[in-house]
């Protein structure tokens, strides 16, 4: 039995992280992605093994990742290693971003996403309370928040405007649905 790779896709501020944490901690059968980030190892947010341009860009040409994309001025990956975790049956949480779905689509199979969603001034409380951009900066991101997904990904959308154990149930629901 594969395990399915299950892309986590949303706004900044929408709770990716938080969410993904969650599930995992509730539901064993899921299990996160250790994205590789070219940030250090210690700016804060996810937990991320952060690697300098050069060792990432020597990494993929060695093959260490099974996909990997330019965002916001950094580079991404996820190791190569979940087809290990996907091969054992393992569902897995990725944290992607949206440009990178048709290539995570063309990787793996089974391949879903789930689309999180939160209201613009639920957005822009969470983004300020991170303390990491200015009003402006906030502002840029939010505008973004709206941004359609590329053309042929399909994606479930859940509203992460509420507390977080609605999320997870919904997610939860989602991906195990109960059978009558």
């Amino acid at each position: 039995m594969t395990g399915r790779f299950i892309a986590i896709v949303g706004a900044s501020g929408v709770g990716k992280d938080s969410v993904m944490a969650a599930l995992a901690a509730r539901d064993p059968r899921l299990r996160l992605v250790r994205r590789v980030i070219t940030r250090p190892g210690d700016a804060g947010g996810e937990d991320f093994d952060g690697v300098t341009a050069d060792a990432f860009h020597a990494r993929a040409a060695q093959g260490d990742f099974a996909l990997h994309w330019p965002a916001h001025g950094l580079h991404y990956a996820i190791p190569a290693t979940v087809l290990d975790d996907l091969a054992a049956g393992r569902d897995m949480l990725a944290n992607l971003s949206r440009a990178a779905l048709p290539a995570a689509k063309a990787q793996f199979d089974p391949f879903m996403v789930i689309q999180l969603t939160a209201r613009r001034d639920v957005l822009a409380v969470r983004l300020a309370a991170r303390g990491r951009e200015a009003a402006d900066d906030i502002a840029r991101r939010l505008d973004r928040a709206d941004h359609a997904l590329p053309a042929g990904i399909e994606a479930v959308s859940i509203d992460n405007s509420a507390d977080l154990d609605t999320t997870l149930g919904a997610v939860l629901r989602l991906l195990y649905p109960v059978r009558g």
